[in-house]
């Protein structure tokens, strides 16, 4: 990174945070407003409050109604959307770096909705067609089914969706509760990358925000205690097996993270990995994967393989072998060092625009309050060592795996 990127933050009066990292050869500008509230945050009776709050934030506010906020999107050119997972919402953009202040006023606005019980009455609808869409696929349905079973009552295996009896019992006002806890102004953050006014920014933002207030809003963290072993749901529907993988894993704040995603890419990165190798070059299984997501507090890694039903078996053995085995026989340096590489070269190209910058500036930002610029964060990566990954594996977490396959006659494969 140039010596011309600076890092800005403050904390405003009401409790609302903003952190920046200000390139001024950069020609666009982008923002986000990163929420500290997700499935894990909600109880059973509003289970899916999240995702389907994120919809309403886009139906208006008291100055600005839905088609407002679609026009003045497409008005600024914008590269605009957002996401809920179990942990966050974040709401973001990317204009022009002339655009800053129409974005932040924009964006500002809303995360204050008018919350009209028309609208929540329509997008409930909507919602409940997500929800029915997502059933149809069974690569995501096989985690849904999975969570709950593996992570046994904790929070993190709520569902991001919700299911159609808590979206069709949901009122609005008991949406407008969750939000006013949740979408405090101590419970986001804004996050900006690009070329910006710094002080033109928050003076903006202090004054678009001045009615805000702060509610305490806290976050659970009980001990996970996962279950192992494995599970079958039948559907004479599908063609084809569809298997879920959950281990133990290290949180966003561990110290180990970094040598748990590499060790994560040895095993099951897209190309060149050991799963890859063992079974979709082999012609196995047309898909197989393993990635470590790494939470607030608590880190799982998640696996996935798809097949054919008369080799589920076969399949649930390799992968389970694969990924056991790396626990007595450590990644090569070669294989480390492409894990490295693959990893550094991700987060540069991801670093050189402020819109593919945002995301892991806020991801650090919620859950370390730690800045690193991307050369920092390449180095650590690359400096990351074998040793640490043995440290790690020392506990032989993938000794825990769980299973869950979704298919045709499952019980008979």
């Amino acid at each position: 990174m140039s010596q011309q990127h600076t890092f800005h933050q403050i904390a405003l009066d009401n409790g609302l945070t903003i952190v920046g990292e200000r390139n001024p050869q950069a020609r666009t500008f982008a923002a986000g407003y990163f929420v500290r509230t997700g499935s894990r945050d909600e109880t059973a009776p509003v289970s899916g409050v999240s995702h389907f709050l994120e919809h309403m934030m886009f139906k208006g506010s008291d100055r600005r109604s839905a088609e407002d906020i679609n026009r003045e999107f497409d008005e600024l050119g914008a590269n605009y959307n957002a996401f809920t997972s179990e942990e966050r919402t974040v709401y973001y953009g990317a204009v022009l770096a002339s655009f800053q202040d129409r974005l932040l006023d924009l964006l500002t606005d809303m995360m204050r909705p008018a919350l009209r019980e028309s609208d929540f009455d329509m997008e409930k609808n909507v919602i409940l067609e997500e929800i029915a869409m997502y059933q149809d696929h069974p690569q995501f349905r096989v985690f849904d089914l999975a969570a709950p079973r593996f992570f046994r009552g904790h929070p993190l295996g709520n569902s991001v969706l919700g299911s159609v009896e808590s979206i069709k019992g949901l009122s609005r006002d008991a949406m407008m509760d969750y939000f006013v806890r949740r979408y405090a102004a101590d419970n986001l953050t804004l996050v900006v990358a690009g070329n910006f006014d710094w002080d033109a920014l928050v003076a903006q933002v202090t004054g678009l925000s001045r009615s805000w207030s702060s509610s305490g809003a806290g976050r659970e963290h009980p001990a996970l205690e996962p279950a192992g072993g494995m599970e079958f749901v039948t559907d004479s529907k599908l063609n084809r097996v569809h298997l879920a993988f959950h281990a133990p894993g290290v949180s966003a704040q561990s110290e180990l993270r970094r040598a748990a995603s590499l060790l994560a890419s040895c095993l099951g990165d897209a190309s060149g990995s050991r799963l890859f190798w063992a079974l979709v070059d082999r012609g196995i299984a047309d898909s197989a994967s393993f990635s470590l997501d790494a939470g607030d507090g608590s880190g799982t890694f998640a696996g996935y393989a798809s097949t054919e039903p008369d080799r589920a078996e076969q399949v649930r053995d390799v992968f389970l072998e694969v990924v056991r085995g790396i626990q007595d026989e450590l990644p090569s340096a070669a294989e480390w060092r492409a894990a490295q590489t693959k990893a550094a070269t991700g987060l540069t190209l991801g670093g050189e625009t402020p819109f593919g910058r945002l995301i892991s500036l806020g991801s650090a930002w919620s859950y370390r309050r730690e800045y690193r610029t991307v050369r920092e964060e390449v180095e650590a990566i690359m400096n990351t060592s074998l040793d640490d990954a043995a440290g790690f594996l020392a506990d032989r977490p993938f000794d825990r795996l769980f299973t869950l396959q979704l298919g045709p006659d499952a019980g008979q494969s």
